[in-house]
């Protein structure tokens, strides 16, 4: 299944950040990891997350950049754009809770 790629426009000004071959790196890998199988986790590359309803799942693209983004149906949006060290700091401010997820 191929499935459409939207980016926010959030993403968009963040994608806008990064230097050209970054920006380049990050393309390519939405391309290849999220436009057939998203929702494929893997030790290393896709991550599914927890006690988040949104966003859902995380992508690793080389060492220094995470790509936020939740699949519906035969869409992923990307959400957002980040560098690693501001990742945390990013789902703080924007993650939003698993309603379901009971916290202690």
């Amino acid at each position: 299944m191929r499935y459409a790629i939207i980016l926010a426009p959030e993403a968009i000004e963040d994608l806008h950040r990064f230097k050209a071959s970054v920006r380049s790196t990050v393309c390519d890998a939405i391309e290849q990891h999220l436009r057939h199988e998203p929702t494929k986790s893997s030790k290393s590359r896709i991550k599914r997350l927890r006690g988040t309803s949104r966003p859902q799942y995380r992508l690793r693209v080389e060492d220094d950049v995470r790509v936020f983004y939740d699949v519906k149906e035969d869409t992923v949006e990307v959400l957002a754009i980040v560098r690693k060290s501001d990742a945390d700091q990013w789902l703080k401010e924007h993650g939003e809770a698993d309603e379901t997820d009971s916290a202690v």
